[in-house]
């Protein structure tokens, strides 16, 4: 699988097929790897790359991933969006939609913020969010299921070092979706398609209320992973939601020539 360098980072990626790009955005927390989505109810390269060009990356620093630079303590969820815009911009995709699992949900809701205007849709799989019930989740699980394996590699960094990228990223949250606050979410005008989860990591409440809030959004059926009917089903959803809203993307690439 093919890699670039944007200046300190190595950045691992994998496409498949052809037509409107679809920046995917792994699943797994900060392991969230294209290998990992094999593990995922679909993988779009596989569900997806008949109709589009499906793009994913490793996330930076994953553990078994391939993309590797500085753990960014102070711009925690952008330096992730700096790799997303820079492989986009390497592979020559001004405007693109996005589908997120998991950590890829305030992933997302980041690139439309820093990038409103290349992103033409956005689906969101099981998204992480802010609850209450679970106010530490993801700090503790990627203190103990990324942290250490990561300074094993990486001996320039020291736990102390994970406390505070995570203190940063997961502590001093925006809002109920982590990188947004739900006046951003409320004035979003991007289309939006939503398929909720109910667990701590994925909270349903959070899902469906920028849902909710989100002008342009739609919800898929729930729940949508009790079996291989309803999976297909929800990946029915997000083909006709994704064959709606691609022709704003060709329609760009159409006028940039």
């Amino acid at each position: 699988m093919p890699a670039f360098e944007n200046g300190d980072v190595t950045i691992h990626y994998e496409e498949r097929g052809t037509g409107v790009p679809l920046l995917v955005i792994p699943g797994g927390g900060l392991n969230a790897t294209i290998a990992g989505m094999a593990g995922h109810a679909f993988n779009p390269l596989d569900a997806l790359s008949d109709a589009y060009r499906v793009i994913a990356l490793d996330l930076r620093n994953a553990n078994g991933g391939g993309t590797e630079g500085p753990l960014d303590i102070e711009r925690t969820w952008d330096g992730f969006t700096d790799d997303q815009l820079a492989l986009m911009d390497h592979l020559g995709c001004e405007r693109f939609m996005v589908l997120g699992f998991c950590i890829g949900g305030p992933m997302i809701w980041n690139l439309l913020k820093r990038a409103p205007e290349r992103v033409a849709a956005a689906t969101f799989v099981h998204p992480s969010g802010y609850t209450s019930s679970h106010p530490d989740i993801y700090y503790n699980n990627n203190i103990a299921g990324w942290g250490p394996e990561f300074v094993k590699r990486r001996p320039e960094y020291t736990m102390d070092d994970v406390d505070a990228f995570l203190t940063n990223m997961y502590t001093k949250r925006a809002d109920f979706v982590l990188t947004a606050d739900r006046d951003f979410v409320r004035g979003c005008q991007t289309p939006v398609l939503i398929l909720p989860d109910d667990i701590p990591a994925h909270p349903y409440a959070t899902a469906m209320e920028s849902a909710l809030l989100a002008p342009n959004a739609q919800v898929s059926l729930y729940p949508w992973k009790e079996n291989d009917r309803k999976i297909q089903l929800a990946v029915n959803h997000v083909r006709n939601f994704l064959a709606i809203n691609a022709p704003s993307v060709q329609a760009a690439a159409q006028a940039a020539e």
